[in-house]
């Protein structure tokens, strides 16, 4: 006698999330539960199949040998039940619901061109998370974006990673400084900074002023915006200097104001869509894709 065991579809998402989060409490809150209702799911699941899913340790936990099995599982028929949907729900390219993340800088660029798209076709729906690449990363592996834009690639087995282009890193001063720049004229401007400057500058002075820069820790700052589309405007008042990709720029209005400093050794970000493997791509995606590679085309 063969013996098919079924297992309970709500116990088994519940059991997935759980593995993503690596915590209860995560878990309840992304799955509108509670904490004890997420581990009452658990119970009922390791009793159905006779075996222990988790290893607590304190506080956190690690997945058993049959708890990875059971993700690996559960993961597949998310992979097969999307692939199921997209096949026999209506493809059309002007309905749906697409959520895209992005850094800040790239949103500006991409948010009104998908104005430009809903409005042409009202019955599609484009939400735009601005947010960390980490984040990015996280949600769409979670299957909470349809697609992430992003600067270094992702080594990860559940993501499929496109080239989109690249995008030059620059230098923005006050359209009345000239070239050539030096590390003490940018002391004297003093730095505007924002929450990616320390990385930006690292990277581009360390080539560029390599006798002067000793770390972005030691810039003379001159003041600070976490608000991505007023970066630009102390430097266009002459009021420092700053670092972004070129997206941060394009889509700032007083440009004639603000210069981009010619260096010796230019860097470029390299720009990649990534994507959760095995989603097949709807045709809102493609369309809204076409968009996206349209942008980056611009920033090489």
């Amino acid at each position: 006698m063969v013996i098919i065991l079924v297992l309970n579809s709500t116990w088994l998402e519940t059991f997935i999330v759980l593995a993503e989060e690596g915590h209860f409490t995560r878990a309840a809150a992304r799955l509108n539960m509670t904490q004890p209702g997420v581990s009452q799911h658990l119970r009922k699941l390791e009793q159905q199949l006779g075996r222990a899913l988790i290893s607590k340790e304190g506080k956190r936990f690690t997945l058993t040998a049959a708890g990875e099995a059971v993700r690996d599982l559960g993961l597949a028929r998310r992979v097969e039940e999307q692939a199921l949907r997209d096949t026999i729900t209506r493809d059309d390219p002007d309905r749906g619901e697409l959520r895209i993340a992005c850094s800040g800088s790239f949103a500006m660029l991409f948010y009104p061109r998908a104005i430009a798209l809903m409005k042409e076709a009202p019955g599609l729906v484009i939400h735009v998370e601005a947010t960390p690449q980490a984040r990015v990363l996280e949600g769409v592996l979670a299957g909470h974006f349809d697609l992430g834009i992003v600067s270094d690639v992702p080594h990860h087995p559940r993501v499929e990673a496109q080239q989109l282009g690249q995008e030059e890193l620059c230098l923005l001063l006050p359209a009345e400084v000239e070239d050539p720049v030096s590390f003490e004229t940018l002391e004297a401007l003093g730095l505007v900074a924002h929450p990616d400057v320390a990385n930006y500058a690292d990277d581009l002075f360390s080539r560029n002023f390599p006798k002067d820069f000793a770390g972005a820790d030691r810039l003379k700052l001159r003041t600070y915006i976490n608000q991505i589309s007023q970066i630009p405007s102390p430097v266009a008042a002459g009021v420092g200097y700053t670092l972004l990709p070129r997206s941060g720029l394009a889509a700032f209005a007083q440009t004639a104001q603000i210069r981009t400093a010619r260096l010796p050794q230019p860097r470029y970000r390299e720009l990649w869509r990534i994507t959760r493997r095995g989603r097949i791509a709807s045709a809102r995606l493609k369309r809204v894709l076409a968009v996206v590679e349209d942008i980056a085309a611009t920033l090489g």
